[in-house]
């Protein structure tokens, strides 16, 4: 009996849910009275996660790999649990772990909630808080089978740093050619840019920009915050910004610790997919707009005024710190 984590990585660096999910892990095998066992695909430094309370770290090297594929890397982790006789699996919701784990779930005949938002209220008999309704409420899930997968919502509960042993074991799963039937010719990534999916902190523009010759606005408060910048759906449909930008229930879901949103009136849609955001943060000239209703923070305003103060006063605090 163990709890496994797998901890995502890209291009060899583990992505800051992975560290979250160490984390997260660790507790419940507490809970459990259990151990922890993480295991990474093609990492550069393992001994990263010890910092994060991972007493075994098993580690997968194989250039077969280095793309991400979720028939072969879901095949891994079925293994890496066998191997390891663990019933609680934790993987995490980002896009690759929304594949993964249904296909893990599946060859395991395991239990799967996801976007679980706590640790196990309890483990006898096992209860998880899951949100729901596209954020807008949470639910309590009871699992029942012998294994369980656990699909961790990002930033729910944070980076808790506690010393491991961080021993390393070298695990070499077999892997079938059917795994790799569907393979991925080339990748186009964006470079020098926060992604939306790791960021801490997105500010988003929609029409109230007026064209996207002024979407300089968004890109300077970016940079100044060390944000992601996002768009609204009709900015993306226009062709300001491409629909890998767009934020909302039809575009990319944000769990954000901030979330800026300047000249976004705030459609149901849009709404419902930066629900999950932490601190919402509204700047529009409509004080009618229905993104106030759903704001932590509101500011009435222009934001061709708004937006350039904002930026002189967070570069004046920055420069005194």
């Amino acid at each position: 009996m163990s709890v496994l984590v797998y901890a995502e990585s890209s291009d060899g660096k583990f992505k800051k849910i992975a560290f979250e999910a160490t984390s997260y892990g660790k507790k419940v095998a507490e809970i459990a009275q259990t151990n922890m066992v993480v295991l990474t695909i093609n990492a550069d430094d393992a001994s990263e996660l010890k910092n994060y309370g991972a007493e075994k770290i098993l580690t997968v090297n194989n250039d077969r790999l280095n793309t991400f594929n979720a028939k072969a890397y879901a095949d891994v982790i079925k293994q890496a649990v066998e191997k390891e006789g663990a019933d609680i699996v934790v993987i995490d919701s980002s896009s690759n772990g929304l594949y993964l784990a249904p296909l893990v779930a599946g060859s395991l005949n395991a239990g799967y909630a996801s976007n679980v938002l706590d640790v196990p209220e309890s483990v006898s008999p096992f209860v998880v808080k899951r949100k729901a309704f596209s954020s807008k409420a949470n639910n309590h899930s009871e699992l029942t089978t012998n294994i369980k997968i656990l699909g961790l919502a990002k930033n729910s509960f944070g980076l808790v740093e506690s010393a491991g042993a961080g021993a390393e074991e070298n695990f070499e799963p077999s892997l079938e050619d059917a795994d790799f039937r569907i393979t991925s010719k080339s990748i186009d990534k964006a470079t020098g840019k926060v992604t939306i999916a790791d960021a801490d902190i997105i500010v988003s523009g929609g029409r109230g920009l007026k064209g996207p010759e002024n979407w300089h606005l968004i890109e300077d408060l970016g940079e100044v915050l060390g944000a992601a910048t996002a768009c609204s759906k009709p900015v993306a449909d226009m062709g300001w910004r491409p629909h890998s930008e767009h934020v909302g229930q039809t575009g990319k879901p944000v769990t954000s610790n901030l979330y800026i949103a300047v000249g976004i009136s705030g459609a149901i849609q849009h709404l419902a997919g930066v629900n999950a955001a932490k601190c919402k943060v509204v700047i529009n000239t409509d004080p009618e707009a229905p993104f106030f209703k759903a704001a932590d923070y509101g500011i009435v305003g222009d934001a061709f005024e708004v937006v350039p103060k904002l930026i002189d006063k967070l570069k004046e605090f920055k420069q005194n710190q």
